[in-house]
């Protein structure tokens, strides 16, 4: 059915097959028969590099617990375009990162007058990710004789896999 559809495309629109996807838009690649891995760690190591943060202290949590961060603070005003990098950025992550996804949409509230207690906020987010290795899961799953689908998994802490992942 694949080889189908991928020969009509041909026909309709110029292509070439580059065989099975290993990196797109930072996004790394391994497929195997039923299962697909999927991690950001090059583009998660950018990031940190960008926010100059390669040699910042890992956290264990995304996020200070109990931690309340208003619109209106005493904090002082920070750059609003570094911070909505800094927050897109994040927001990137949580493709194949799901457990910042809270911590990401509670710090994005505050891009329209970013404050240093927003961006800390933001930036002990990057902090845990340096902290934590992360590998997304899909795996197939027959759900009737002629239905699959692809259920998804978050992999964290597992170092292994990294070296099976990038080619």
């Amino acid at each position: 059915m694949f080889d189908e559809f991928k020969d009509a495309m041909a026909r309709e629109f110029e292509m070439t097959d580059m065989g099975l996807m290993s990196y797109y838009l930072g996004l790394e690649v391994k497929q195997m028969k039923d299962e697909i891995f999927m991690t950001q760690e090059g583009y998660a190591k950018e990031v940190l590099k960008k926010f100059k943060m390669l040699d910042s202290k890992p956290v264990k949590t995304p996020m200070v617990c109990g931690v309340k961060l208003r619109k209106f603070d005493d904090g002082k005003k920070v750059d609003s375009t570094l911070f909505k990098s800094l927050v897109g950025s994040l927001r990137y992550l949580t493709c194949t990162r799901p457990g910042i996804l809270f911590s990401v949409g509670l710090v994005s509230r505050f891009m329209e007058a970013p404050s240093s207690i927003h961006m800390k906020a933001a930036k002990r987010i990057l902090r845990y990710l340096k902290g934590t290795k992360a590998t997304f899961k899909l795996e197939e799953v027959q759900v009737q004789p002629n239905c699959k689908l692809l259920r998804a998994r978050d992999h964290v802490h597992l170092p292994f896999l990294k070296s099976i992942l990038i080619r």
